[in-house]
C-alpha cells in the first residue's frame, strides 16, 4: 500500500503543478514523488514471490502499510520545503 500512497501523492503533485501556475517548485516535488513511485514499484516487482502484490501489513517496525507510506513521504516534503526556502532567500 505504500506504493499506492506514493502514487497518489505523485499524481496530486502533478495535478497541482498543472493547476497552480505560481513558482512553488511543484515540478521538483512531482519529480521526486514519481521517482520514489518507480523505485517502490521496481522493488515490489523484484521482490514478488507470488500471492498478494499490495499488502496491507508489513513485517517491519511500522505494521500498517498506509502509515509506512505516509512516513516515507515526510522526507520528500521536507526536502521540497527546504528547496523552497533556499530559492526564496536566494532571490532577495
Amino acid at each position: 500500500m505504500w506504493l499506492v500512497t506514493t502514487s497518489f501523492a505523485a499524481a496530486g503533485a502533478t495535478l497541482a503543478k498543472l493547476v497552480v501556475h505560481k513558482d512553488y517548485k511543484l515540478g521538483f516535488l512531482a519529480l521526486m514523488l514519481w521517482g520514489a513511485t518507480v523505485m517502490i514499484l521496481i522493488d515490489h516487482i523484484l521482490g514478488y514471490e507470488g500471492g498478494v502484490f499490495l499488502e496491507a501489513t508489513t513485517d517491519g517496525m511500522i505494521k500498517n502499510s498506509v502509515v509506512l507510506g505516509i512516513v516515507m513521504l515526510v522526507p520528500v516534503f521536507v526536502i521540497w520545503g527546504v528547496s523552497l526556502l533556499i530559492s526564496t532567500f536566494t532571490r532577495r
